[in-house]
């Protein structure tokens, strides 16, 4: 397993250095978010947030009966949870660093107006990923939408992940280009989509009920 030394990180939304006055944004109060969906976000001792689903037991999925259906159980299952800024954003540059379990599923929203709403609930159902755009965050080699993917607009190269370990993630976002590193690499870029919004909060996804992720040292730096 690789290890490194993460030195005077800080957790939160901020500026990167360079610009007159920081704003923390990430707090233990978690103030400047809203968590959209059911999703639990603890801010921990040494700064990281984590992210997981409540699993409430002795209950079955959506309250009904034994035997449930597939439709039902899928219908439970797949239902996302997100955690938004507060604030909208128009065009940044944001760094992050995140760690997901094996097989894990995540992703970062950009620009979505939706805050999420239609991605649980009864369907019909539309993900951020079409409304707004959503960086992937999975560990499923192979897959068409491979981490650092704008998704279903841009797709990354394979195998720019670390592992089951700690991968450092920056988002350019401007007007005319959306541009993403993995790990120092470029994954993806692209002008957008014409009709989507060109700007919005940043969401960051729990993708199902039995989804877990930490992030970490996450910096925004807006362009004046």
């Amino acid at each position: 397993m690789r290890t490194r030394t993460v030195a005077g990180f800080l957790l939160g939304l901020i500026p990167l250095a360079g610009l007159a006055q920081e704003r923390k944004l990430i707090d233990p109060e978690m103030s400047a978010w809203k968590v959209s969906g059911e999703g639990i976000w603890t801010v921990l001792k040494d700064g990281t947030l984590i992210g997981q689903r409540p699993h409430p037991t002795g209950k079955t999925p959506l309250g009904a009966p034994f035997p449930i259906d597939a439709k039902q159980y899928g219908h439970w299952s797949g239902a996302q949870s997100w955690l938004y800024t507060e604030a909208e954003f128009d065009e940044f540059d944001l760094h992050l660093e995140y760690w997901l379990p094996i097989g894990g599923n995540s992703g970062v929203s950009i620009r979505d107006s939706s805050r999420g709403m239609h991605s649980f609930g009864p369907p019909p159902n539309q993900t951020p990923a079409h409304i707004g755009y959503e960086i992937q965050l999975l560990d499923a080699p192979g897959a068409k939408n491979p981490s650092g993917s704008i998704y279903d607009v841009a797709p990354a190269p394979d195998g720019l992940q670390f592992k089951n370990d700690w991968n450092v993630m920056q988002i350019e976002s401007r007007h005319k280009m959306i541009r993403v590193r993995l790990n120092g690499k470029l994954a993806a870029e692209s002008p957008g989509v014409a009709e989507r919004p060109l700007k919005g909060p940043i969401g960051l996804q729990l993708h199902d009920q039995y989804s877990w992720v930490l992030f970490r040292n996450i910096r925004l730096r807006v362009i004046q």
